[in-house]
């Protein structure tokens, strides 16, 4: 199998599985037993695992050969053998330990990672979604967050009874910027006081 296509059907199967950090470095010049080395990170044991048994059987699957795959027993750090491409798959904390790419980083290869999307066509529900008329201005209204005037007339509604924990004294608190402290009711003004003659 071809090295690029090899690199892209390995990078694939990972992203597949929602791998992260996928990175994937030249390392022809480095050592002649491989010309590629793929790096990603997994989150658990059982994600490893996926990952690895997912990379195998799509590269058997395009007509590539495995030949090994180590480390699937602890499923901290698994190696997936290709031949011409290893394939790391580590937890974070492996990986940040043991830092592969400061070995084998020197020439990276840039790669896309995910399907490439093509523009979609528009779908029915956009259209009549663009073509609807506006909303009403009393929905308008009725959708807009209250101001703190409202809300400070809300308040002053709630009745002096009105627990603590009640949804009417919270918003009295809010309005009030008081936590705890309840709106006073509110009440007519007072005649003045009339007083006797003797």
């Amino acid at each position: 199998m071809d090295l690029r296509k090899l690199q892209r059907v390995i990078v694939d199967a990972l992203d597949d599985i929602k791998a992260q950090d996928i990175q994937v470095f030249n390392t022809i010049g480095q050592t002649e037993l491989f010309d590629r080395v793929i790096v990603a990170t997994a989150s658990s044991n059982r994600q490893t695992r996926s990952l690895a048994a997912h990379v195998r059987d799509k590269v058997k699957a395009a007509g590539g050969h495995v030949v090994s795959v180590e480390g699937e027993e602890s499923g901290e750090w698994v190696l997936v053998d290709l031949g011409d491409a290893v394939v790391h798959i580590m937890q974070p904390a492996i990986r940040a330990y043991y830092r592969l790419e400061e070995l084998w980083g020197a020439k990276p290869v840039s790669l896309k990672t995910g399907p490439e999307k093509k523009p979609a066509a528009p779908a029915a529900g956009r259209k009549r979604a663009a073509s609807s008329p506006a909303p009403r201005a009393g929905a308008a209204r009725r959708a807009a967050p209250a101001s703190a005037a409202s809300a400070a007339s809300a308040a002053s509604a709630a009745p002096a009874s009105a627990s603590p924990r009640s949804p009417r004294a919270r918003t009295a608190a809010a309005a009030t910027g008081k936590p705890g402290v309840q709106a006073a009711r509110p009440t007519k003004p007072r005649a003045a006081k009339r007083t006797r003659s003797t």
